[in-house]
Protein backbone atom coordinates (compact mmCIF):
# COMPACT_ATOMS: atom_id res chain seq x y z
CA UNK A 1 0.00 0.00 0.00
CA UNK A 2 2.84 2.39 0.79
CA UNK A 3 4.39 1.84 -2.65
CA UNK A 4 1.15 2.85 -4.35
CA UNK A 5 0.89 5.97 -2.19
CA UNK A 6 4.47 7.01 -3.06
CA UNK A 7 3.86 6.30 -6.76
CA UNK A 8 0.72 8.47 -6.79
CA UNK A 9 2.54 11.31 -5.04
CA UNK A 10 5.37 11.14 -7.57
CA UNK A 11 2.97 11.19 -10.51
CA UNK A 12 1.09 14.18 -9.11
CA UNK A 13 4.38 16.01 -8.53
CA UNK A 14 5.60 15.29 -12.05
CA UNK A 15 2.27 16.41 -13.52
CA UNK A 16 2.49 19.73 -11.72
CA UNK A 17 5.84 20.51 -13.34
CA UNK A 18 4.80 19.50 -16.87
CA UNK A 19 2.95 22.71 -17.69
CA UNK A 20 3.63 24.01 -21.19
CA UNK A 21 1.87 25.93 -23.89
CA UNK A 22 -0.75 24.71 -26.35
CA UNK A 23 -0.98 25.17 -30.10
CA UNK A 24 -4.01 24.23 -32.19
CA UNK A 25 -5.10 22.82 -34.54
CA UNK A 26 -3.12 19.63 -34.03
CA UNK A 27 -3.36 18.82 -37.74
CA UNK A 28 -3.47 22.12 -39.66
CA UNK A 29 -4.54 22.23 -43.29
CA UNK A 30 -3.24 24.75 -45.83
CA UNK A 31 -5.81 26.52 -47.99
CA UNK A 32 -5.55 29.07 -50.77
CA UNK A 33 -4.89 32.61 -49.59
CA UNK A 34 -5.82 35.94 -51.16
CA UNK A 35 -2.29 36.07 -52.64
CA UNK A 36 -1.49 34.31 -55.91
CA UNK A 37 0.95 31.40 -55.44
CA UNK A 38 0.64 31.38 -51.65
CA UNK A 39 -1.17 29.00 -49.27
CA UNK A 40 -2.12 29.78 -45.66
CA UNK A 41 -3.21 28.19 -42.43
CA UNK A 42 -4.39 29.73 -39.17
CA UNK A 43 -2.96 28.60 -35.83
CA UNK A 44 -3.88 29.40 -32.23
CA UNK A 45 -1.55 29.37 -29.25
CA UNK A 46 -2.38 29.47 -25.53
CA UNK A 47 0.24 30.20 -22.84
CA UNK A 48 0.03 28.10 -19.66
CA UNK A 49 3.48 29.14 -18.43
CA UNK A 50 3.76 32.07 -16.03
CA UNK A 51 7.54 32.15 -16.52
CA UNK A 52 7.48 32.57 -20.32
CA UNK A 53 6.14 35.44 -22.44
CA UNK A 54 7.77 34.86 -25.84
CA UNK A 55 7.38 31.99 -28.30
CA UNK A 56 9.21 31.46 -31.59
CA UNK A 57 7.29 30.06 -34.56
CA UNK A 58 8.96 27.64 -37.00
CA UNK A 59 7.95 25.60 -40.04
CA UNK A 60 9.85 22.38 -40.83
CA UNK A 61 10.06 19.48 -43.26
CA UNK A 62 10.14 15.77 -42.28
CA UNK A 63 13.80 16.02 -41.22
CA UNK A 64 13.21 19.24 -39.23
CA UNK A 65 14.94 21.40 -41.82
CA UNK A 66 13.53 24.93 -41.90
CA UNK A 67 10.98 25.78 -44.60
CA UNK A 68 10.58 29.45 -45.58
CA UNK A 69 7.34 31.00 -44.35
CA UNK A 70 5.83 34.35 -43.49
CA UNK A 71 3.76 35.27 -40.45
CA UNK A 72 2.95 38.51 -38.67
CA UNK A 73 5.45 37.73 -35.93
CA UNK A 74 8.21 35.11 -35.98
CA UNK A 75 8.46 35.63 -32.21
CA UNK A 76 5.08 36.05 -30.52
CA UNK A 77 4.63 37.87 -27.20
CA UNK A 78 2.02 35.96 -25.27
CA UNK A 79 1.18 36.78 -21.66
CA UNK A 80 0.31 34.12 -19.10
CA UNK A 81 -3.15 32.57 -19.72
CA UNK A 82 -3.55 34.52 -22.97
CA UNK A 83 -4.37 33.27 -26.46
CA UNK A 84 -3.24 34.52 -29.87
CA UNK A 85 -4.30 33.54 -33.41
CA UNK A 86 -1.86 33.91 -36.28
CA UNK A 87 -1.69 33.05 -39.98
CA UNK A 88 1.21 31.24 -41.62
CA UNK A 89 1.84 31.79 -45.33
CA UNK A 90 3.85 29.36 -47.48
CA UNK A 91 4.63 29.44 -51.21
CA UNK A 92 2.70 26.85 -53.23
CA UNK A 93 6.03 25.28 -54.26
CA UNK A 94 7.00 24.68 -50.60
CA UNK A 95 3.68 23.45 -49.17
CA UNK A 96 4.36 19.83 -50.13
CA UNK A 97 7.56 19.90 -48.04
CA UNK A 98 5.89 21.20 -44.86
CA UNK A 99 5.35 18.54 -42.20
CA UNK A 100 5.55 20.41 -38.87
CA UNK A 101 4.55 23.82 -37.55
CA UNK A 102 6.21 24.35 -34.18
CA UNK A 103 6.36 26.89 -31.40
CA UNK A 104 9.23 27.03 -28.92
CA UNK A 105 9.34 28.96 -25.67
CA UNK A 106 12.00 31.65 -25.51
CA UNK A 107 13.43 31.93 -22.01
CA UNK A 108 14.67 35.21 -20.59
CA UNK A 109 18.17 35.10 -19.23
CA UNK A 110 17.64 35.60 -15.52
CA UNK A 111 20.32 34.95 -12.93
CA UNK A 112 17.79 34.41 -10.14
CA UNK A 113 16.41 31.28 -11.84
CA UNK A 114 18.89 28.43 -12.04
CA UNK A 115 16.75 25.86 -13.83
CA UNK A 116 14.55 26.59 -16.81
CA UNK A 117 12.85 24.31 -19.27
CA UNK A 118 12.20 25.35 -22.83
CA UNK A 119 9.13 23.70 -24.34
CA UNK A 120 8.53 22.96 -28.02
CA UNK A 121 5.11 22.05 -29.33
CA UNK A 122 4.60 20.86 -32.91
CA UNK A 123 1.49 20.37 -35.02
CA UNK A 124 1.73 17.92 -37.89
CA UNK A 125 0.34 19.22 -41.17
CA UNK A 126 -2.48 17.05 -42.42
CA UNK A 127 -1.72 15.17 -45.64
CA UNK A 128 -3.41 16.62 -48.64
Amino acid sequence: MMKIYVFVLLMVGIGQNAIAHEMTPTYPVFTYSHLSGVMKTTMSMFNKRADVQYYEIGVFDKDFNTVSFVTSYSVVKLDYLSKVDFDIYIRNDDVARVVYICSRSKLNKDESVRTAISSRICSKVKNR
